[in-house]
């Protein structure tokens, strides 16, 4: 087959070198154009995430009448591998993670037939359970802060919401645009109890004339002989100055408006979650994608769409760079650009060095970008995404993928030069066929040990197994195309450029390392035991001096986009969280290399957090022409300085990694179990003490299991019927 493969390349040379320029020009543009690029490969296992509203709610009352009735219903579908469940004031999350290759769409619709069932059993006050879109374990592709000095946080979220938000969620690839600090606009009745009891009205009669006023229904239609006519409903009702005339009762003849009772302003809700921009109040809109979704083409849409919608917004600045993950994916094409670059000058000086001759080196040269086209191009036609691991294992390949070439290229010209000094040459074809069947056992079982070397990579499981496989298969591949580019391009191409090459002499430096190489030889030939004693004593060294280095899942990628969690004592306000937000944003900001600010606290409508008031993510990014290490260290020194809130410094990749494996945003995580929450805090305190003085130990905190104060309404039953009230109207009135 080999054999076959090398003689119809070298006979149809010409069309060969056609076929590499196209698959060069067309791959190059399908590669740059139309493959999916990420940050990193999956590493989520497929999950469902199950988010129910139930307002007003204490976390207490959200577990019980929420969440344990969520899981119990979903409990028992298929594939299901375990359940992990939050609740936080007024929200549960319930995460349904299945086993690895469920087909996470035919989960949801599993999942989804058990929540219709259980919607009509919870409590009227709770919203319908909501299954979240698909996401994928790095799904956040930007954040978008927008800050004003003109307008509030209300005008912005009118503009958010109603205008720049439908348009991002537009874009394709887009599975959710998040609002943090949404203030929707709202007209509110303030009522003063004092007032009502002046006048012998209820709360609940307040509440009936503003739900009658503003109900909105269908009228019906008359017919005539002629046609059919819809009867509209026309409210009037645009301000509170209009809502306020709206009659509530009758007393001695004359009518109590709504005006009289109460105070009509506009306002907005009490907020679930607000954001910091660059010091000051603002919004940030967190864009999602869904799995299947190209991370820079997404990206640059939604920054088309943003530059569009500028003109019509110039009271708001739109800073997209807070975070912004196709940067990273940016500098690593860069970068893998800059390898390619700089293994090609190499390969040229090598070869100079032992060949001399450029056309051995244009032929050893041209494959590595034909290899990796290859490689790239079966990456992209098998539908996976090119990320940084597998720029990564191209990377490391890039290496090998001109040794097979060269291995050919320098037999082929030292077999033509001897044909040429030879009394009765053969045919050039015959010579080069011969040449390059004469390498190619050791060429290909090279390439195959390479391979099987690799093969246990791909029987890894769980994260590590996501992570490197798409590395091993990159490099797998990339390996194989310098194989295919050795048995039919190399062959084509020395068969026209190499016959007419004049014989040279060999390097100088060429000559010198043969003449060591022949007076190092003999000896070490005549002391095999010496040979085999020295060779076994390095191996033992190596072993071990493996003990003695440091072991890490993963390199610390040097990424410029930083979050750090800020997590105040659970009950902490929003106000709290905002004050001390605004201060550590002076502070980072103040630091030179750090372009701007962003911070989102508590949570936002239908997003992935599941957090409480006292929760807040700080994210800055820094300029890439500035020391990182020193910049990072300045980082860490301002967060360091507030000793009272838990706090970290972490790039996006190992938060999520330690989220997908833990929960949390921890590496290790301890959970002590049991019923009495005392015993159980003595107990975390205890594993504390005797883990702290491990050696790399960071960051150890027991995490804050407290009662948190709330109002407690008891309702007392003789109380109420003395006054001829029932619980009902009691838990209204206080709501």
């Amino acid at each position: 087959m080999i054999r076959w493969l090398v003689s119809t390349s070298l006979r149809l040379r010409v069309s060969i070198i056609v076929v590499t320029m196209v698959l060069l020009i067309a791959g190059s543009h399908t590669v740059s154009k139309r493959s999916s690029f990420d940050v990193f490969p999956e590493f989520a296992p497929p999950l469902v995430e199950i988010q129910t509203e139930g307002p007003g709610l204490s976390t207490s009352e959200v577990e019980t009448l929420i969440t344990i009735p969520v899981e119990s219903a979903v409990n028992g579908v298929s594939w299901l591998k375990k359940v992990r469940s939050k609740s936080v004031l007024g929200l549960s999350s319930v995460v349904l993670y299945f086993e690895e290759g469920t087909d996470v769409m035919q989960a949801r619709q599993l999942v989804q037939e058990r929540l219709v069932q259980l919607a009509e059993r919870l409590p009227s006050v709770v919203k319908a359970p909501v299954i979240l879109s698909p996401l994928s374990s790095t799904s956040r592709v930007l954040k978008i802060g927008l800050s004003s000095q003109k307008l509030s946080q209300k005008d912005m979220t009118t503009v958010a919401k109603w205008t720049i938000r439908p348009r991002l969620m537009a874009i394709p690839g887009v599975a959710n645009v998040a609002i943090w600090g949404q203030r929707d606009r709202q007209i509110q009745v303030l009522i003063d109890p004092d007032n009502l009891y002046t006048h012998g009205v209820t709360t609940n009669d307040i509440v009936s004339s503003v739900r009658d006023a503003t109900a909105i229904g269908g009228g019906g239609f008359i017919d005539t002989p002629n046609q059919r006519l819809a009867i509209s409903h026309v409210l009037s009702l645009r301000s509170p100055e209009d809502l306020s005339h709206v009659p509530v009762a009758f007393r001695n003849g004359s009518v109590l408006k709504l005006g009289d009772l109460a105070d009509l302003t506009e306002g907005f809700p009490p907020p679930i979650g607000d954001a910091v921009i660059n010091e000051g109040p603002g919004l940030l809109l967190i864009v999602e994608k869904q799995p299947w979704g190209n991370t820079l083409e997404v990206t640059r849409k939604i920054e088309e769409v943003l530059e569009a919608l500028r003109p019509g917004i110039k009271d708001i600045e739109m800073d997209s760079t807070i975070f912004r993950p196709a940067t990273f994916i940016e500098m690593s094409l860069h970068n893998l650009n800059r390898s390619l670059l700089i293994g090609c000058v190499l390969v040229i000086i090598v070869l100079a060095f032992f060949l001399n001759d450029w056309r051995t080196a244009l032929i050893s040269v041209l494959a590595i970008p034909t290899s990796l086209i290859i490689a790239a191009l079966v990456l992209h036609y098998r539908g996976g995404t090119i990320n940084t691991m597998v720029l990564a294992g191209l990377v490391i390949a890039l290496g090998e993928l001109v040794d097979d070439a060269v291995i050919d290229v320098e037999n082929i010209m030292r077999r033509l030069l001897l044909n040429r000094e030879a009394g009765n040459p053969e045919s050039s074809f015959k010579v080069v066929l011969n040449a390059s069947l004469e390498v190619r056992s050791a060429v290909v079982y090279g390439s195959v040990i390479v391979v099987l070397v690799l093969i246990p990579v791909f029987f890894l499981e769980g994260l590590a197994g996501s992570f490197f496989s798409p590395l091993a298969f990159s490099y797998i591949l990339a390996i194989m195309s310098s194989l295919l580019v050795a048995l039919t391009l190399t062959p084509a191409l020395s068969l026209i450029l190499l016959p007419g090459a004049s014989h040279r002499r060999e390097p100088s430096f060429v000559r010198w390392l043969k003449a060591r190489y022949r007076a190092m030889l003999p000896p070490l030939i005549m002391r095999p035991k010496r040979v085999i004693s020295f060779l076994a004593g390095a191996f033992i060294l190596a072993a071990v001096s493996v003990t003695f280095l440091g072991e890490e899942f993963l390199p610390k990628f040097k990424e410029h986009d930083f979050l750090m969690h800020w997590v105040g004592k659970p009950g902490t306000s929003l106000q709290a969280m905002e004050r001390i937000t605004t201060r550590v944003s002076k502070e980072l900001r103040a630091i030179p290399g750090v372009r701007n600010f962003g911070s989102h606290i508590g949570r936002s409508e239908v997003a992935d957090e599941v957090v409480g008031p006292n929760f807040a993510e700080l994210w800055i990014s820094i300029d890439p022409d500035v020391d990182y290490d020193a910049t990072v260290a300045k980082i860490q020194e301002v967060v360091d300085g507030y000793p009272g809130l838990y706090r970290d410094l972490l790039t996006y990749l190992r938060e999520r990694i330690k989220e997908v494996l833990t929960g949390s945003s921890a590496t290790i995580v301890v959970r002590i179990y049991g019923e009495n929450l005392e015993i159980l805090r003595e107990k975390a305190e205890d594993v504390r003490a005797s883990i702290s003085d491990i050696r790399g130990v960071a960051d150890l905190k027991v995490k804050p299991q407290i009662l948190v104060p709330q109002v407690e309404v008891r309702f007392r039953p003789e109380a109420a019927a003395h006054f001829g009230l029932n619980s009902g109207t009691v838990r209204n009135t206080v709501a």
